[in-house]
């Protein structure tokens, strides 16, 4: 399996607002959009990402086949990470690559990230690639419709 990063090419975006709709992937990540059905907020979402200096953005492809994104956002010293990979790719170890990837790509730190407490996928990618839990939250979590527990995680120097 070859898993690699690109930057986001315009034929990503209908994969992606495919993906960031799926019910179960929705739940899991539980900090998602109000609204994820909303193609012309996300259509906004993606234009002010992809235009954006401050963003580094990639496709995540597994054998030339786009599976998902992986982004570094947010002001120096605050940046987090975030990622999506199609649920039909859980398990293989995908999203761990990817992200290990981009950690090699954006070498600044601290870097921050944030799961829901009961994501026990999310949290064995972020911990496997360095990530540890330095904080505790709970809001409210559209994706499920209700308020969640929520870790924040760092990566150090």
């Amino acid at each position: 399996m070859d898993i690699a990063l690109r930057p986001v090419h315009d034929s990503d975006l209908p994969v992606f607002f495919r993906q960031f709709n799926d019910p179960e992937s929705l739940r899991m990540a539980a900090f998602t959009p109000d609204d994820p059905a909303d193609r012309d907020r996300f259509d906004a979402k993606w234009a002010h990402i992809r235009s954006s200096p401050e963003i580094v953005a990639r496709t995540v492809l597994v054998d030339g086949d786009v599976v998902g994104s992986v982004s570094v956002y947010g002001e120096a010293g605050e940046r987090e990470v975030t990622y999506w990979i199609d649920r039909a790719y859980w398990g293989r170890g995908i999203a761990t690559a990817a992200l290990r990837a981009l950690l090699t790509e954006v070498t600044e730190r601290p870097l921050y990230a944030r799961a829901a407490a009961d994501n026990a996928g999310s949290l064995r990618v972020l911990r496997t690639c360095g990530f540890e839990v330095t904080g505790k939250g709970r809001g409210c979590a559209a994706g499920r419709g209700e308020e969640t527990d929520e870790l924040v995680l760092s990566l150090e120097g």
